[in-house]
């Protein structure tokens, strides 16, 4: 971590001789050299990729299937910090903690089957996401676990249990609630060991954990039974479920496992509750951006982005 004090110190002074720099000089002098940039690796799964038109354009070309977008927050955070930053941006949709760590991925695209087909499906594999990270890493962000838990399973049984429900009762709460504190538990050791080895491969990088935002509103009054730009067949009773029982442990344990390696947990959730799939100004789109030519499957936009990429560089620039 001194490697990284050390350059962001740095980083610091040069950014405040150029802000210096703007006042009228008292003496001439030679002029500031450049900061080195902090080198900076971005992991983690669709919620960092984007991979939603919502969240902007996939500008790999050719495409790999990973479906990084220009305004997810990575692309976000490196044009607002310019030259301060150097990013790899390895984030890929439908990673796993375990493709994150040492398990390569083969990538879907938008290949979401019955939603969505994708004409350039299957994509050749891509490596573990982790070896992107070196010995001269500065700093590591990593947003992943929805995947190890399976929330995109859990959220298609759940509209399929809930069909013809009219919005009544629990049905899928009953049918899978026994099964999420196993997942939970996979999520906690997974991330250990995941954080074990992107320290292993940075041992002198800052490691920030990003959390997942607020997806089902504390109110589920807000949400319309069978809007597909929403929820669509899941009902309320579904919904607070999904939010205390599934979605905010989900967070809870990544905190956990973040802080027992004395790594920095970026906090979403909390700044975005007024902004859930359900909410006017949401942040995150529901099953549907547009019903029906345009899946979303409970993803950021680009506004829940924004949102990210501010905490995400305080966090860079705390030191």
């Amino acid at each position: 971590m001194a490697h990284f004090r050390t350059r962001l110190a740095v980083v610091g002074s040069v950014v405040a001789l150029t802000a210096g720099a703007l006042l009228p000089a008292q003496s001439a002098g030679a002029a500031p050299s450049a900061a080195p940039r902090l080198e900076w690796v971005a992991l983690g799964d669709s919620y960092t990729a984007g991979a939603i038109k919502a969240a902007g354009d996939t500008f790999e070309v050719p495409r790999d299937g990973c479906e990084r977008t220009d305004q997810s927050y990575p692309q976000i955070v490196d044009r607002d910090l310019g030259s301060l930053v150097q990013l790899t941006n390895v984030s890929c949709g439908n990673a796993t903690i375990e493709n994150v760590s040492f398990r390569s991925q083969e990538p879907i695209g938008h290949h979401l089957p019955p939603f969505s087909e994708d004409p350039d499906y299957p994509f050749p594999p891509v490596p573990p996401q982790s070896e992107a990270v070196a010995p001269d890493t500065d700093v590591v962000t990593v947003g992943a676990g929805g995947n190890t838990l399976g929330f995109g399973e859990i959220l298609f049984n759940c509209l399929q249990l809930d069909q013809g429900s009219g919005g009544v009762g629990t049905p899928c709460r009953d049918e899978l609630a026994d099964s999420i504190p196993e997942r939970l538990a996979k999520v906690s050791t997974e991330y250990g060991d995941m954080l074990g080895a992107i320290h292993a491969r940075g041992p002198s990088a800052k490691v920030l954990s990003v959390g997942y935002p607020t997806i089902v509103p504390q109110d589920t009054g807000k949400c319309r039974y069978n809007d597909w730009e929403q929820f669509a067949s899941i009902t309320r009773g579904d919904l607070d479920w999904l939010r205390t029982d599934v979605l905010e442990p989900l967070n809870a344990v990544i905190e956990q496992a973040t802080h027992e390696h004395g790594d920095t947990f970026v906090d979403l959730y909390h700044s975005s509750r007024r902004h859930s799939v359900c909410d006017a100004g949401k942040w995150v789109e529901g099953i549907f951006t547009t019903f029906p030519t345009e899946p979303a499957m409970v993803h950021p936009n680009a506004m829940g982005h924004q949102n990210a990429a501010a905490h995400i560089e305080e966090a860079i620039l705390a030191g």
